[in-house]
Parts: C-alpha cells; sequence; structure tokens
C-alpha cells in the first residue's frame, strides 16, 4: 500500500524528513488558524469542533479508501487503538476544550503565550518517557524559537478574539492544561505509533475518538441548538471545510509523521512556528500593520529553526 510518509521518503533527506514534516505542519496550522477563526465567528467554537472533526473524518475515509485500500482503520492492532485512542482524548478532547475556554477566560495572547510552552512540555515528556536526548544545537534552537514565538505573540493581537483585562489563575490553569494537552497528545500518539504505523490512519484513530468526546460533551452541555443552527451558516460551513483540510486532516497527519522521524521536542517546536508563519497572512487578510518586534521575534526563531536542522 502506498502512504504520504513513502513520498515523502523519495522527496526529502531521510534524516530531515520529521523536520520537513514538522515544517508543513506550521504551515497547514497556519491556513487552519485563520480559517476557523472566521468559522468560528459565525458558528461558535464548539460546533465547529464537532464539525471540524466530523469532515476530517469524511476525509480520511475517502483518502484512506483510495490510498490505502481501507477506508478505516481496521489493520490497527490493539495497541495502536488503545494509545492513540487516549491520544485523541487527551489532544483533541481535553486540550482543546481547555484551549478555547482559556481564550475566553484570559484572552487569545495569554493562552497563546502558554501554549508557546509546548515544546518544551514535549522535550522534557519525550526524556522521561521515550528516553529522547537532545543535542547541544537542538536545544539552543528550542530556545531560540520559542523565543521568538513567545516575542511575536506578545507583540501582536489576534484577529476575532478579544484581549481580557485581568489574568486569573483558572485561565492561566487551563492555558497551561491545553498546553499540556497537546504535548500529551505528541507523546502518546509516537508510542502508538511505535510499532511503524501509518500516520493518517494513526490521526484516522485520534479523530473518531476526539469526535465521541466532543460528542458526549455536547450531550453534556446540552448544545444540540447551538450545532443545528450552525451548520446552517453556509460561509461558516465552508471555512470550516478549509480548516479541517489544513488542520486535522493534513496537519494533524503531518505532524504524526514529524514525530515518528525526529524527536518529540524538535518536532513540538517547529510546529510552534504558527503564530510566525500567520503573519504575512494577517497582513494580506487582515491588514495588519507589523512592527519591527515582531519582524525581529520572528526572524529569532526561524534562526532557531535553522539550528534544528544541524
Amino acid at each position: 500500500m502506498i502512504s504520504i510518509e513513502h513520498i515523502l521518503g523519495d522527496l526529502a533527506a531521510v534524516e530531515h524528513k520529521g523536520q520537513l514534516a514538522a515544517f508543513a505542519t506550521a504551515g497547514c496550522w497556519t491556513v487552519s488558524a485563520v480559517a476557523f477563526t472566521e468559522a468560528a465567528r459565525r458558528m461558535g467554537s464548539l460546533p465547529l469542533n464537532v464539525v471540524r472533526l466530523a469532515m476530517a473524518l469524511g476525509l480520511f475515509v475517502v483518502f484512506e479508501g483510495l490510498v490505502r485500500g481501507a477506508p478505516l482503520p481496521l489493520d490497527a492492532s490493539a495497541h495502536n487503538w488503545f494509545w492513540l485512542s487516549l491520544s485523541g482524548l487527551v489532544g483533541f478532547t481535553l486540550g482543546d476544550l481547555c484551549l478555547f475556554r482559556a481564550f475566553v477566560v484570559i484572552g487569545p495572547r495569554l493562552s497563546l503565550l502558554m501554549l508557546s510552552l509546548v515544546p518544551v512540555m514535549a522535550a522534557l515528556a519525550g526524556w522521561v518517557v521515550l528516553g529522547e536526548e537532545l543535542s547541544l544545537y537542538s536545544i539552543a534552537g528550542m530556545a531560540l524559537t520559542v523565543g521568538g514565538v513567545a516575542w511575536v505573540i506578545l507583540e501582536r493581537r489576534t484577529p476575532g478574539l478579544s484581549p481580557v483585562a485581568h489574568v486569573s489563575a483558572a485561565g492561566v490553569l487551563l492555558a497551561l492544561g491545553a498546553a499540556a494537552g497537546q504535548a500529551g497528545g505528541l507523546i502518546l500518539s509516537k508510542i502508538g505509533m511505535s510499532d511503524g504505523y501509518d500516520a493518517f490512519a494513526s490521526t484516522q484513530i485520534r479523530t473518531t475518538v476526539g469526535l465521541a468526546g466532543f460528542v458526549a460533551v455536547l450531550f453534556i452541555d446540552g448544545a444540540w441548538l447551538r450545532l443545528a443552527t450552525a451548520v446552517r451558516s453556509r460561509a461558516g460551513m465552508a471555512y470550516a471545510a478549509l480548516g479541517a483540510c489544513f488542520g486535522p486532516f493534513l496537519g494533524v497527519s503531518l505532524s504524526l509523521v514529524a514525530i515518528k522521524y525526529t524527536e518529540v521536542g524538535i518536532a513540538a517546536t517547529i510546529i510552534a512556528l504558527v503564530p510566525v508563519l500567520v503573519i504575512p497572512v494577517v497582513i494580506v487578510v487582515y491588514g495588519e500593520k507589523v512592527s519591527p518586534r515582531a519582524i525581529f521575534g520572528a526572524l529569532l526563531a526561524l534562526a532557531g529553526v535553522a539550528l534544528l536542522y544541524r
């Protein structure tokens, strides 16, 4: 069976395959970030999470049927299902619930700043749980990248999301929970793919379980009417479809390719470039002005990524 990983292997040097996949992930998530911002304005965060994962699951069924000849991951072992399902709940359901709530409580800027800790959390967890070690170049590159990303986040505003006037301990904990969810999702995914299982099929399992988690939240929250109203928005559904393609489908799958071929901390650091890569997009789409300070932070982050390719 053909897989995207085999294609990547033909196109890129093996020693940099993970880093290239991580950079491609950041590019995909840049597109999905803008698309989901527009979709959330029209649909609300909880309905959007359900819709985007449902759309991504449909894409996986079609893609896996055409490419792998199996629309469902029936070839996955019990090991794959257990760890990848856990990863879906931790990374998709719990992590995203914490993140969207943190946006409301403490605002997007501080929430995204907390998310810049994902590479540090992932590197530490990779060292403790997986025994991954980082070179001095890698550690220096991670420090530069995280510092540059944090600088950019503190400088620029996120379109479509209003800042808040106060900082609460609960909001900070929610944002840290979102960061831990993302880092934990990557670690659990790497364990789930430790037998070499396909990254796209792995993401299909994660998406299925993550969607089930959000459906359970819908039942608890009684938000079915909000979902029914949300899907009537043609513009919202169009943006959600674009985000689903570049987010849960392509982006998350490529992130699993990345952690399969390089250390989790390195992959998470490159993926964290989204706030930097989104700068030219918001200049064009939203007409935002970017200060020299933000540009310096972006260059600092890119310099750090360059060290991760050594």
